[in-house]
């Protein structure tokens, strides 16, 4: 008996500190309104899951405690209340993929009229690359990093050249419009979160990752890394301000040119470049090492 009492305080507990709780989700400030469906439901199935089975786990306790005079039947199986279990089972775990599914499908299908950000990670800050007036993104591998080329674009590649750089942990995107993060790795695994859009991914060393969001909400978000980077990771956090698209013309405007940090000069264009970065791993016209 002590045991089931426990079991029915522990489920009435549970619930009032969900209710009661001061920690909820941050007000959304993307287009993925579908991710908190999905997580929602989740929740939901999973706390009448929760209720019923340790309420019924109470009942049993007491329902067949041992008394004097009593004995228990044994019965090896039951088949129909095995296809039971088995059936409902599967349509709770259905419930929970399916809102998931839906959102991933459009998590993975980049808009055509995205722009493009690359977000690089490593211990312990973020930097990041807008493209330039081709709007294309420039190749970049490992043995170009220098102290002078941090994100190790390539200098030879003319689609580069015009590639805005910014190193400080500071990133602004324009409110209301699409934008594709392209993610790069420096040294180990990160993972770039901002909790008021949802999305996130990670970065992976020697892969290019990616995902879309489209900003809703202006203001000011951190940016978090959600991975267990190493013994700084508590440090690496950043911020993304989100703007009219004038004030992020005027602050983009400001920003330096690869081609000014390697030459000195004014960056070149490439005007044979494609409008649109395409949605997939690549950042621009070929792909990352």
């Amino acid at each position: 008996m002590p045991v089931a009492i426990a079991i029915v305080v522990l489920v009435i507990g549970s619930i009032a500190f969900h209710w009661l709780s001061p920690w909820w989700q941050t007000p959304l400030a993307a287009d993925w309104g579908s991710i908190d469906s999905a997580l929602r439901i989740t929740i939901a199935i999973c706390a009448v899951v929760f209720v019923l089975l340790n309420l019924f786990l109470a009942y049993s306790l007491w329902r067949f405690r041992h008394r004097p005079g009593r004995r228990a039947r044994f019965e090896p199986e039951n088949a129909a209340l095995e296809k039971g279990l088995t059936f409902w089972t599967a349509v709770g775990i259905a419930a929970m993929l399916a809102p998931g599914l839906v959102a991933w499908g459009r998590f993975v299908t980049i808009p055509k009229d995205a722009a493009v950000v690359e977000a690089v990670g490593q211990q312990w800050q973020w930097s990041f690359r807008f493209p330039g007036a081709d709007r294309a993104l420039g190749t970049a591998a490992v043995q170009y990093m220098t102290p002078e080329n941090p994100l190790g674009l390539n200098p030879n590649d003319p689609f580069g050249r015009d590639d805005i750089i910014v190193e400080a942990s500071e990133l602004h995107l324009p409110v209301g419009e699409p934008v594709k993060m392209v993610l790069r790795s420096k040294d180990v695994l990160h993972d770039f979160y901002v909790p008021e859009f949802r999305a996130k991914m990670d970065l992976v060393p020697g892969m290019v990752t990616y995902f879309w969001m489209k900003p809703t909400r202006a203001g000011k978000y951190d940016i978090l890394c959600a991975e267990l980077c190493g013994s700084g990771h508590y440090v690496m956090r950043g911020s993304v301000i989100v703007e009219s698209r004038k004030a992020f013309d005027a602050w983009l405007s400001g920003q330096q040119a690869f081609g000014q940090t390697i030459t000195g000069a004014a960056p070149e264009v490439n005007a044979a470049a494609p409008a649109h970065v395409e949605g997939g791993p690549a950042t621009g016209h070929g792909e990352q090492h």
